[in-house]
């Protein structure tokens, strides 16, 4: 089969109604059942061809023939986003001399607030919160779990409990911190 050349004139005329469209190709007897663009400015404009011509002319099909390097780059650019414009994206990310930045338009990055600390707690602005003390007195840090919590509460009972400690009364009151401490983390995580 020979291959369609640039200087190929093919078929144009449309076959008339109720008739099997036929081949665009220049004298093929086969019934088009295939669609194929006419030139990338009329993309929705087709000819018709059999399988066997379809075939060779996507095989000769160059979309950027004619185009420099620029306008090819443009293209496929436009082609990443589906041929919709698009702009960068404002709101509170943005490039800065250091590189990005992000607008810390709630407070979560605050000084003095972890952003690993639960949300309760923060809502409030306050940077001394109940649960941040709370954790203060068991020596926790975030990230945590209730898991975590716990078997700091644990470990801290056993060795301030009096029977351990033979009575001893500071002992026993930091002991009671550790409990109230202990019921406030309970009460934020647990539940």
């Amino acid at each position: 089969m020979a291959r369609l050349s640039p200087n190929l004139v093919l078929r144009t005329s449309a076959p008339p109604s109720g008739a099997v469209r036929g081949c665009h190709y220049p004298e093929c007897p086969a019934e088009g059942l295939y669609r194929a663009p006419v030139s990338r400015d009329r993309l929705r404009d087709y000819y018709w061809f059999c399988l066997a011509h379809v075939r060779d002319y996507n095989r000769a099909w160059d979309f950027f023939k004619g185009m420099s390097e620029a306008e090819i780059e443009t293209q496929r650019r436009r082609d990443t986003v589906w041929q919709r414009p698009s702009w960068p994206l404002g709101g509170p990310f943005r490039t800065g001399a250091n590189g990005h930045h992000v607008d810390d338009v709630f407070g979560l990055f605050a000084d003095g607030i972890d952003p690993g600390v639960p949300r309760h707690g923060r809502e409030t602005g306050r940077r001394d919160s109940e649960q941040d003390r709370a954790l203060a007195v068991l020596d926790l840090k975030p990230p945590l779990d209730f898991t975590r919590i716990k078997a700091r509460y644990k470990q801290l009972a056993k060795q301030l409990h009096p029977d351990a400690n033979g009575g001893d009364t500071q002992a026993e009151e930091h002991l009671k911190v550790v409990n109230q401490a202990y019921s406030v983390l309970k009460s934020s995580f647990a539940g």
